[in-house]
């Protein structure tokens, strides 16, 4: 059984932890591989790791998961929260795992980017692929950039997005921080105005990409290009730019679960998501692997405040 990585669990986000000035370690060997982020607190630091640890089965597994406790214990750790994408993590999970808030998202859309460039566009919405096709007639120009200045249309676009769905966005430095790194791409949308011939960012989106994978990561678009379906048209560029590239996957990152309410703020993203030909993928979710539970019980409360405040 081949180990599936995610780019969250890779030497090169390793890369960017270090870029962003944070502590962490990674650990790889035949049968799994891990990175832990630390992650401090007033009440003390703990270990995160995103999407993680990988392994091949449910022994190494187990094995990984305890190296990870050997190491939080050495650095003193309330807890580990873990994100591994084993499905029945209750077979593999320490008694001391609990359940938390997703961080990650724990389901997501993915499409099949094998087969022909036919095959691929056969499971793209025909609505979209009139837009991509139009898309120079209605005065629209896709572009892409490693610039960090662009990262603040990417932030515009998103904070007006946050202020109406109440969610939360990353700050500038960190997009910055992002942007920089090799596998990272920033796309921007155009729409030049008719009348007035003025040029502004409509849309945007951030995609990571490794060695299979293309994961589309933040986007954000304007009302003007919502009217325009410039998020649609968007994403069909995304897509046929990692089929060219050879990507075998591309990962929507993120749909609201089976039977949410339509007050969830990912309840429009994800059926826009599944009017693409793909399959959902579920993972464990977020778990924190306890191991001082004083100190784990005042960061839970310290954490409801905060939460309460923001």
């Amino acid at each position: 059984m081949a180990m599936d990585i995610p780019i969250t669990q890779s030497k090169e986000w390793q890369n960017l932890q270090n870029d962003l000035k944070e502590t962490s370690f990674f650990e790889i060997n035949d049968d799994s591989q891990y990175l832990a982020i630390l992650k401090n607190t007033p009440t003390g630091p703990y270990l995160y790791l995103p999407y993680g640890p990988v392994a091949r089965e449910l022994n190494s597994m187990k094995q990984a998961l305890k190296s990870v406790e050997n190491l939080a214990k050495e650095h003193n750790c309330i807890f580990i929260r873990v994100e591994p994408q084993l499905e029945n993590p209750n077979k593999y999970l320490p008694k001391n795992a609990k359940k938390s808030i997703d961080l990650n998202p724990k389901e997501t859309w993915l499409l099949d980017l094998t087969g022909t460039e036919e095959d691929l566009k056969a499971k793209l919405p025909s609505r979209l692929l009139r837009y991509y096709k139009n898309r120079e007639k209605q005065g629209l120009t896709i572009r892409t950039s490693k610039d960090s200045s662009d990262i603040a249309h990417l932030l515009r676009l998103q904070h007006a997005l946050a202020d109406k769905k109440g969610i939360n966005t990353f700050s500038e430095q960190y997009l910055e921080t992002e942007l920089k790194q090799p596998f990272a791409t920033l796309y921007l949308v155009d729409y030049q105005d008719p009348d007035t011939k003025n040029t502004e960012v409509i849309a945007a989106g951030l995609v990571f990409d490794d060695e299979n994978t293309r994961y589309n990561l933040q986007g954000a678009q304007s009302e003007q290009g919502r009217k325009l379906h410039a998020t649609g048209i968007l994403t069909i560029q995304l897509i046929l730019d990692a089929k060219e590239k050879q990507l075998k996957t591309f990962d929507f990152w993120g749909i609201a679960p089976e039977g949410a309410p339509d007050n969830h703020p990912w309840k429009g993203f994800t059926t826009f998501k599944k009017t693409f030909a793909g399959q959902e993928k579920d993972y464990a979710g977020t778990y924190d692997l306890i191991l001082r539970p004083f100190k784990y019980k005042t960061y839970q409360c310290l954490r409801k405040i905060n939460r309460i405040i923001h």
